[in-house]
């Protein structure tokens, strides 16, 4: 007699069907993960992550092809500068680690290494919580563990993360290193680049959380032994190239604030069943379906598309020409889809300033007929002054004829 299917073992199953048959899931990372956290609203992405589609499988067979991803060039030199941060067993790592977070402690003279190898993920990832335990407890002394594994639950199954290192204190705190190949000039980088490692390293913190819980899980919170449970620590160090060497610098991020936005999205991700009950039925983002049938299927789950997508999703190609097509706002960017307020296409912006359209009670139908009189003005202000050769009173400005900008 069959078992009876349990409400985990249905949504398995049903996001089985919406991969495609014999199609394996594509596990889910900690970049995934943080470009969720990213866009939260963007049901198509959580669905299709959800289900361990291979997006750029996906967007190669809707004809918009992805050059999302790294090239191997950075690839090979993210690898060697991570080898030379970590090199004489993490001497640098571990003094930016002490000078940047942990002054309090003695210097790390020397620093435990365990050895993380194991089979399959499974086995690296108990591995890893196995010398997580042993360093919490040692305490006194540092422990780095180079690319441990941890695990994750996501919509029901495991997502297996590999940060480039973790830190336990001689307090036996744990701190998240992210190791990266851009530059920080004058002891800053890229906000978007910091932006994205900050995300990623919010995923990890969740994750080294969920192991210190269960450490901590004995009677009154403390480890067996009688010590305080691990604290995950809530500022990340990220280690850089200093300004154009390869020398490494680093800086300590704040992610609190990024931990607090992927836990939500991670607690709603948990509930993409709900997504799944509102698709139609036969609904599969298999590959193999003709390019019209995949597209339908696609189209059916609604996305929320914005140019950061660029940097952070395979389907942001296909994304961008639907965005386009149908008129959203959103292809502007969020922050002028949040000036717009009610305003959803690119017609009804125009309409509202044009004074055809929409209440002029309303701040951003306001600001619009105000940024559209004074753009009048300059054109006929324009229209009455000498034309320089090749300049006629109606070429259209740099930005075309058409571009009106909220002015506040």
């Amino acid at each position: 007699m069959p078992l009876p299917r349990t409400r985990g073992t249905a949504l398995r199953q049903r996001l089985a069907e919406l991969r495609g048959p014999d199609v394996p899931a594509k596990a889910l990372d900690a970049r995934a993960l943080a470009a969720l956290a990213a866009n939260p609203g963007c049901r198509r992405r959580a669905i299709l992550d959800g289900a361990g589609v291979n997006k750029a499988a996906l967007a190669s067979a809707l004809g918009s092809p992805s050059v999302f991803g790294q090239s191997q060039f950075a690839f090979t030199r993210g690898n060697a500068f991570e080898a030379k941060v970590k090199a004489d067993g993490g001497a640098e790592l571990l003094r930016l680690v002490h000078e940047k977070l942990d002054r309090a402690a003695e210097p790390p003279a020397h620093a435990r290494v365990p050895e993380l190898t194991a089979s399959g993920p499974e086995g690296r990832t108990a591995r890893t919580a196995l010398a997580l335990r042993e360093a919490a407890e040692a305490r006194g002394e540092w422990t780095l563990l180079d690319h441990p594994m941890l695990a994750l639950d996501v919509a029901g199954s495991p997502a297996f993360l590999e940060p480039d290192a973790v830190v336990v204190h001689p307090d036996g705190s744990w701190t998240v290193v992210e190791i990266k190949s851009f530059p920080m000039l004058d002891g800053s980088a890229d906000p978007a680049k910091v932006g994205a490692a900050a995300r990623q390293a919010a995923v990890y913190v969740l994750a080294l959380e969920r192991i210190a819980a269960r450490l901590g899980a004995e009677p009154e919170g403390r480890a067996p032994d009688g010590a305080p449970a691990p604290r995950v620590r809530h500022r990340v160090l990220l280690v850089c190239p200093k300004d154009f060497s390869n020398l490494p610098t680093a800086s300590a991020v704040d992610i609190r604030k990024q931990r607090a936005v992927t836990a939500r999205q991670l607690a709603r991700l948990t509930r993409i069943e709900e997504i799944a009950d509102t698709l139609p039925d036969g609904t599969c983002f298999s590959p193999d379906l003709p390019a019209a049938d995949l597209t339908a299927h696609v189209e059916s789950v609604p996305a929320t598309y914005a140019p950061e997508c660029l940097s952070a999703c395979e389907l942001a190609f296909h994304c961008r020409a639907r965005s386009r097509a149908s008129g959203a706002v959103t292809s502007l960017g969020r922050s002028v889809r949040a000036e717009l307020g009610g305003l959803t296409t690119v017609e009804d912006v125009l309409s509202a300033a044009r004074g055809e359209t929409g209440d002029p009670d309303d701040p951003a139908v306001a600001a619009l007929r105000r940024a559209a009189r004074l753009r009048a003005e300059a054109l006929g202000h324009r229209a009455h002054e000498p034309q320089a050769a090749g300049h006629g009173p109606h070429e259209p400005h740099a930005f075309g004829q058409e571009a009106v900008v909220p002015c506040r």
